[in-house]
């Protein structure tokens, strides 16, 4: 699933259509697109692993779920995985085998865009207070919670929580004020981090747990299991993180 990061490169692709003109409209997701046609895009929004298309009248909610994919000018994937395909005068937008959903505008006013771990608002004292009202929950829970932390996914996980040495089973109450907010501070550095390694190609390359064996720090073996609730893979090292 793409993370926070990596909707912000598509966010990029889009923005040249702003301005333009829905000329066409189809896909098979579930909305009726003929009152897009005739729509001018007014802005690309993103909130997390989200992407808002706002046009004159509504938007279009956008989530590329686990094997989503877009493209720009071309299609390059068959029409049974095609959900929206959005022509312009300037070009075209095709998105593919993901969640395409039409909202009110007024819908947008009802999200914590605060809680955007990539937004120019995203206010860390805000998340501080989510998180200390949730103190029974496992650290590796709490990183996935797109209402703390919308954007954060998997990759972000792992490498957050070996950066600041904690281990993903710790509980958000045990932690000392001070580790808590290192980890509220590390959570966005990291994820602009990861948005210049995705620039430059080098993203994977700069993995430390991820998907990896062996901790670069101790040299021991490092620990793969399925943590918290959502259970999703984790990485880490007993040695050199700390289980609170």
């Amino acid at each position: 699933m793409p993370e926070g990061p990596s909707i912000i490169l598509m966010k990029e692709n889009l923005l040249p259509f702003v301005g333009n003109t829905v000329t066409e409209a189809s896909g098979n997701a579930k909305f009726d697109k003929e009152p897009l046609i005739g729509q001018t895009l007014r802005e690309v929004r993103t909130f997390g692993k989200q992407t808002y298309l706002v046009f004159d009248e509504s938007a279009v909610r956008i989530h590329l779920l686990m094997f989503g994919s877009y493209s720009v000018d071309e299609q390059t994937k068959p029409d049974k995985s095609l959900r929206l395909s959005l022509f312009f005068q300037t070009g075209s937008l095709y998105f593919y085998t993901c969640s395409v959903k039409s909202v009110d505008l007024e819908f947008l006013s009802t999200i914590d865009w605060e809680a955007d771990i990539m937004s120019e608002i995203w206010d860390p004292k805000k998340a501080e207070k989510k998180l200390k009202s949730k103190p029974e929950m496992m650290v590796c829970d709490a990183l996935m919670n797109q209402d703390i932390f919308s954007g954060v996914g998997n990759i972000i996980k792992n490498e957050v929580l070996f950066r600041i040495g904690v281990h993903p089973e710790s509980l958000i109450g045990n932690l000392p004020v001070k580790k808590l907010r290192e980890l509220i501070a590390e959570a966005r550095n990291y994820s602009f981090d990861f948005l210049d390694w995705k620039r430059e190609f080098v993203l994977k390359k700069k993995w430390l747990v991820h998907t990896k064996t062996i901790c670069p720090k101790c040299g021991e073996k490092l620990v793969k299991k399925q943590t918290g609730l959502g259970k999703r893979r984790s990485f880490y090292c007993e040695k050199d993180q700390k289980l609170y």
